[in-house]
């Protein structure tokens, strides 16, 4: 099997753990055609936990590229909005929670890609022993999660339907690697969190999950690009959306073979990948006026919780002019 692009992975990430949890954005792919590379164009990438590449690397999107990609994986979507903030990636994927978190910081950026999941991959998990049943037995406890992420949304929408407001908990903001280890070790109580993280818990760890995100959030995550790469990459951008969505088409009818795919790239267990695939089933749908009325719900819940100190009306977060292919 050949490909477009190669690997060039840190030791780190040959870990099943440590593929998902890295501390500093690394540069992951350069293109496999050093003749011609300083001839292409270059897209900057970012990804979380590797998720993307594996589906396009799987389902041969990434073949015969027009241009170069260079990929940056983070370990969560905080760090990746600050490196589209900073200009550091042209486009990356961040679920609804953190780019309203993004766009309060100031960052100018536009959601041109959207999709939805069944949020049954975003929970909030206990450890195997611990004597949490539910939301509410939360009251009076430490929950960790990472500020401004869609796990950080789950708590805050959790802990209303429970009747208990943010300060009936003690949040502690950490990074996944840091949260994992303070749910081990009994630091915190609890951990809020997403797939892959959820279901590498729940498999090596038995931790068990106690809310989830059906009926809690809206599902929708977003391809997010700076404003500066709408401009003067859009060929580019647009090429890539085109087979981001063609890929996560794919990836609904073949899991196994993007979990195997995902396993040789990040070390994970296929069968941990597989679940993150089939339970998320994520797929692209149009940014219509439901999409940015269900952006704007989230945007009001972190308003109304503080998380963001101003109104952000999210319109003209949306940039519509790439069509679903």
């Amino acid at each position: 099997m050949s490909f477009a692009i190669f690997s060039v992975v840190p030791r780190a990430l040959v870990k099943p753990l440590a593929a998902i949890i890295v501390a500093i954005p690394a540069m992951l792919v350069l293109c496999a055609r050093p003749a011609a590379a300083a001839d292409l164009p270059v897209l900057k990438v970012g990804d979380q936990s590797l998720q993307t590449r594996g589906i396009l690397e799987a389902s041969g999107q990434l073949k015969d590229l027009p241009y170069k990609i260079e990929w940056f994986n983070f370990p969560a979507a905080q760090p990746l909005g600050e490196a589209l903030n900073a200009g550091a990636v042209d486009v990356g994927g961040l679920g609804d929670a953190p780019l309203v978190f993004a766009l309060a910081a100031g960052a100018r950026v536009r959601a041109v890609a959207a999709t939805r999941s069944n949020p049954l991959d975003l929970a909030i998990v206990v450890g195997p022993h611990s004597p949490l049943t539910d939301v509410a037995s939360l009251k009076g406890k430490r929950l960790a999660t990472t500020r401004g992420s869609i796990g950080h949304y789950l708590a805050l929408a959790a802990l209303k339907k429970a009747n208990l407001s943010a300060s009936d908990v003690a949040f502690v903001f950490l990074a996944p690697a840091d949260a994992k280890a303070a749910l081990a070790s009994g630091s915190v109580d609890a951990w809020s969190v997403w797939d892959p993280y959820t279901a590498l818990g729940e498999s090596r760890d038995h931790d068990r999950i106690i809310a989830n995100g059906v009926g809690l959030s809206e599902g929708l995550s977003y391809q997010v690009a700076t404003e500066a790469a709408i401009a003067g990459k859009r060929a580019q951008l647009a090429d890539f959306l085109r087979r981001v969505a063609i890929g996560q088409r794919w990836a609904l009818t073949h899991p196994d073979e993007v979990a195997a795919m995902q396993s040789r790239v990040t070390g994970l267990p296929t069968d941990v990948l597989k679940t993150v695939y089939q339970r998320g089933q994520v797929h692209p749908v149009a940014i219509d006026d439901t999409v940015v009325a269900a952006q704007q719900r989230t945007a009001d819940t972190y308003e109304a919780a503080n998380v963001i100190r101003a109104h952000l009306d999210v319109r003209a977060s949306f940039d519509r002019s790439f069509p679903l292919p």
